[in-house]
């Protein structure tokens, strides 16, 4: 009986496990198999803008909650109570959803069916869930050098693939030089490799292309396309801005390999760090680079909120590939993201104390040698009575001549009238006027700096006042005939730590008025003799003194005069609803993090806590090396953007990235380009073509058009025409008379002289109203808003580019001159060139087709003397039929064309 017993029990669990094991292998994936029927079919009507009946599915509580005719949408564990499936398979088409559509087909049916009796359980999209780590056995990798072909091989195996060999040693090197420097190799430094493709001989070149200035060069135009880097303001007038400091800053950034993490902070916040360096200010300018509206009758504070719009979204997009545009005017359509949570956002930069005039204040000034020497003096007698922070405190005064208490931040105005349209932020003063800041602490301050503009020599008397408009009389002065700022030296009651401060002007001439542009407040000097009266003498001369240089920064506004944030309803800035803090959404708030300002911000954005920018980031470097990413929108990691191909690997390097490697971007780039992935061959086998024609899974090494600025620099190298001069302004290069002709905008384009000519395409004066003519050809971007991936395209234009062009036909015609000199027939001529444009010998089949171009070419000119004189400038025949072969090169699928 016992053994019956045991038998039937075991029978039993039997039974159960069998139970169990079939219900993991039908336990339905929510985001493999149900969120892509929901997004296609549901979520346009029942999404975070539109709830159709009440009904959504952007969250489950919106899921789950009783829609408008009383019954629940999604009832968990039962689907014959659930309104969602009642209604997909409705009969009458009137009620069958989705309305006027195909209906859902009998397997999505069965999923949700099945979803929702299981619990409907809700998981995050893969992109806001923790990165996994995944051990790596190197030893038993089956193909390839490190932990990156480990991912990649498993891929290719899985879609019965093989790896293709690795690229021969001439397009390896020019692909790597290409890859890390942006141009390619000499014929000797092509031949050094070339003699020696040993693993050692790749590896060492490959650390000494990383020290490469021109590594920084190249890395640069990829964070300059995110961080909308141009050199003109935009809208209507697209007048100059002076922010090419701040290009300077990322290009030694890359070079020097700053910790990405440090890279970020620097650049949203570095103003807001304990005692900011130059640098850390400059570095600021990423989100300056915003657009300014000078033109007449505009609304400076509509323009001033594009700006932070703009900040915004940016932000959110470069860090976290997240489409927050989406949600500025209503809840996001696909990601749980609500439409309040926009402006908590908002509220990060919503402090600044810039604002949309031509001034573009605040700025980093810089001065002459004069000044700089006497602003050197101020700094070490600073030095001398107090510490570093002190001096870096008074400097950041002098240079910035932040933060100044403006208009918008006057509690009261009397006979005042506040000008802020059409390019000006100023206020009018008027005899009898009066302005009051309320509530300002003066527990260290000894003078106020008033900033005015007064052009007639008429005399007016400033009073200021505590507390009321007769209290008592603290500072004054005379108001002369000025542009600048001037010292007021204030006497206060001791024990004075917060008051009401009353300015009020008068004049006994009864039509005096002046503008106002604001206050300045600092604390007082560590010292007071007189030695502090000789060094507050060269700092009312500093602020007043003109400079040589300046780039706009951002500088946070004082606490106690901060904006206040509120929701703008539907995103129209003029209808304000809800005030709110500064935050993220809670979707990315893993750990519920308190946040105050940028740098909060900017620290959660390479934290620990935070899932996304270490997966972002070396996505944007893998698209970079590989023509596409592991995920292909860059833009977009979320439920709409497309499923990283390679999951684990994006992981893995997020991870790596973050953690092991330091945030080091040299590393990373490192890294892959040592693998066996990067260095296979680019030729395609018939198999690869048919299962793979994308590349998807990397069983070749791909095929990528090279940049615009890419095209244009390596044809002005292979030429010997290309300057290494780095840093400094941008510069003019040839184009066309006629493109710069703007409205409202005298500016011309001067064509730079000499070297300035022939540098590189980083550096090309980029107007966004006009951009530079070839480089738009070639899909760059005009840099009016963040673009984190340009879209190849292949026109008809870009080959009348490279065949008309005049730097490409001065490049053909410099590289023609070096051939002509070369002893030996015109095939050897032909090879000659061909394997310094392109770094390999030439096949005998172009060889043969070229040479006869060559000769007919020559034929030709001997007939038509004056076409050749008229090509070249010169009598030399030789030297025009040359130089049709060099233009005839720089037009060849190889040339422009990374493989």
């Amino acid at each position: 009986m016992k053994t019956i017993f045991f038998k039937s029990i075991g029978f039993c669990w039997v039974l159960v496990f069998i139970f169990i094991t079939s219900c993991k292998e039908d336990k339905i994936d929510f985001n493999a198999q149900v969120r892509p029927i929901l997004n296609k079919n549901c979520i346009s009507c029942h999404g975070g803008v539109k709830q159709s009946g009440g009904f959504g599915l952007v969250f489950r509580e919106n899921a789950l909650a009783k829609t408008i005719n009383g019954h629940r949408g999604v009832v968990p564990g039962h689907p014959e109570k659930s309104e969602m499936i009642s209604r997909i398979t409705h009969k009458d088409p009137a009620m069958r959803m989705p309305l006027e559509r195909e209906p859902l087909s009998k397997g999505e049916i069965e999923i949700l069916t099945k979803w929702i009796e299981q619990g409907a359980e809700w998981q995050e999209h893969w992109a806001y869930l923790k990165p996994q780590k995944v051990e790596v056995a190197i030893d038993d990798l089956g193909w390839g050098v490190n932990e990156i072909d480990y991912f990649v091989f498993s891929k290719i195996k899985a879609h019965n693939l093989s790896p293709s060999n690795r690229a021969e040693a001439p397009d390896l090197v020019r692909r790597l030089y290409l890859d890390l420097l942006g141009v390619p190799p000499t014929t000797e430094q092509a031949n050094e490799f070339i003699n020696n493709p040993s693993d050692e001989a790749y590896e060492s070149l490959v650390d000494t292309l990383l020290q490469s200035p021109k590594y920084g060069e190249h890395w640069s135009s990829m964070w300059l396309d995110l961080a909308r880097y141009a050199d003109s303001k935009g809208y209507e007038a697209d007048r100059a801005r002076e922010i090419w400091q701040y290009r300077d800053w990322v290009i030694k950034a890359f070079n020097k390999d700053m910790p990405f993490d440090q890279f970020t902070i620097d650049q949203l916040a570095g103003d807001l760090l304990p005692n900011p360096t130059k640098d850390q200010y400059i570095a600021t300018a990423f989100h300056r680079n915003t657009l300014n509206n000078g033109e007449g009758g505009t609304d400076n504070e509509e323009y001033r909120i594009s700006s932070v719009i703009d900040r915004v979204n940016t932000t959110w997009e470069v860090w976290q590939s997240t489409t927050m545009s989406c949600v500025q005017c209503h809840s996001h359509p696909y990601d749980p993201i609500k439409h309040k949570e926009y402006y908590t956002s908002f509220a990060f930069f919503n402090n600044t104390t810039d604002w949309d005039v031509p001034t573009e204040h605040p700025i980093y000034r810089e001065y002459d040698s004069i000044n700089e020497a006497e602003l050197e003096d101020v700094k070490q007698w600073i030095t001398k009575v107090s510490s570093i922070t002190e001096v870096n405190k008074w400097e950041a005064f002098i240079r910035i001549q932040e933060p100044k208490l403006r208009p918008e931040d006057f509690d009261e105005a009397f006979k005042t009238v506040h000008y802020n349209r059409a390019g000006q932020d100023y206020m009018e003063v008027n005899n009898g006027a009066y302005v009051k800041l309320g509530s300002v602490d003066l527990s260290n301050i000894d003078r106020v700096y008033i900033n005015y503009s007064q052009h007639t020599k008429v005399k007016g008397r400033l009073l200021i006042t505590k507390d009321s408009i007769n209290g008592e009389v603290i500072g004054e002065a005379i108001l002369n005939k000025s542009n600048g700022f001037e010292n007021l030296p204030i006497k206060l009651t001791s024990g004075v730590k917060t008051a009401d401060l009353y300015f009020q002007f008068s004049s006994k001439a009864e039509n005096y008025s002046f503008a106002l542009d604001g206050f300045l407040l600092v604390n007082k000097l560590p010292a007071n003799d007189e030695a502090s009266n000789v060094i507050y003498g060269k700092i009312d001369a500093l602020l007043n003194a003109g400079f040589i240089r300046s780039t706009p920064i951002m500088i946070e506004k004082p606490k106690d005069f901060g904006r206040q944030t509120q929701v703008f309803d539907r995103g129209n800035w003029l209808v304000l609803g809800d005030t709110v803090q500064a935050g993220i959404p809670k979707l990315f708030n893993v750990n519920n993090r308190l946040f105050k300002n940028r740098l909060d911000l900017a620290e959660w954005l390479v934290s620990d806590d935070n899932y996304l920018t270490g997966r972002v980031i070396v996505n944007r470097f893998w698209a970079k090396l590989f023509g596409r990413g592991i995920v292909l929108t860059s833009e977009d990691f979320g439920t709409l953007g497309e499923k990283p191909t390679h999951p684990e690997l994006l992981d893995w390097l997020a991870l790596k990235f973050s953690n092991d490697w330091q945030w080091s971007m040299k590393t990373l780039i490192r890294n892959i380009v040592l693998s066996e992935t990067y260095k296979q061959s680019a030729v395609i086998s018939e198999e690869a073509k048919q299962k793979d024609p994308q590349n998807q899974w990397l069983a070749r090494s791909p095929r990528v058009r090279l940049s615009a600025e890419q095209i244009r620099d390596q044809a002005l190298a292979v030429s010997g025409l290309l300057s290494d001069k780095m840093y400094g302004p941008s510069v003019m290069p040839y184009q066309p008379e006629g493109v710069w002709t703007v409205v409202y905008s005298d500016d011309i384009w001067k064509t730079s002289p000499k070297e300035d000519a022939y540098r590189r395409g980083l550096y090309t004066y980029l107007r966004r109203s006009s951009p530079y003519p070839s480089f738009i050809s070639f899909d760059s971007s005009e840099r009016e808003t963040c673009l984190s991936r340009r879209i190849n395209t292949n026109t008809p234009i870009q080959a009348l580019v490279t065949l008309n062009d005049p730097v490409y036909f001065e490049a053909a015609i410099k590289l023609a001159e070096q051939i002509i000199a070369i002893e030996g027939d015109g095939k050897l001529k032909v090879e000659t060139a061909y394997k310094k444009v392109m770094g390999k010998r030439i096949s005998p089949e172009k060889s043969e087709i070229l040479v006869k171009l060559f000769e007919d070419t020559n034929a030709y000119y001997k007939i038509h003397s004056d076409e050749a004189r008229q090509l070249v400038n010169s009598d030399d025949l030789e030297l025009a039929s040359l130089t049709v072969i060099m233009n005839v090169l720089m037009n060849m699928d190889e040339f422009i064309v990374k493989s």
